[in-house]
């Protein structure tokens, strides 16, 4: 299986920034995708952004310009870092990660915890 720790969520003021971190760990044989998602209270879990081999990069037009996906694949861990925040990020933040576990398995996605991330006015 696949385990997934998310960390760097928490409370800023409006412009300001975080960083957050998720690492995948367990029986990882390929990572096929990573990405961010979110959900603020009373909404669906919307994308944020998500990142491929190669890397590319897909990002909701809501963030563009704001935040930045990356990923180590030494570390297999992605990264958002989130700049220029505002009261409308405030949602908690999932992590997914579409890896196998084996050379045949089929590709399944995997959540995190999530993390909440709350920007003040």
């Amino acid at each position: 299986q696949v385990q997934l720790v998310e960390s760097g969520g928490g409370l800023v003021q409006a412009g300001g920034s975080l960083r957050l971190s998720c690492a995948a760990s367990g029986s990882i044989f390929s990572i096929n995708a990573m990405g961010w998602y979110r959900q603020a209270p009373g909404k669906q879990r919307e994308l944020v952004a998500t990142i491929i081999s190669g890397p590319n990069t897909n990002y909701a037009d809501s963030v563009k310009g704001r935040f930045t996906i990356s990923r180590d694949n030494a570390k297999n861990t992605v990264y958002l870092q989130m700049n220029s925040l505002k009261p409308e990020d405030t949602a908690v933040y999932y992590c997914k990660v579409v890896a196998s576990i084996n050379r045949d398995s089929v590709p399944y996605a995997y959540w995190g915890q999530g993390t909440q991330v709350t920007v003040s006015s």
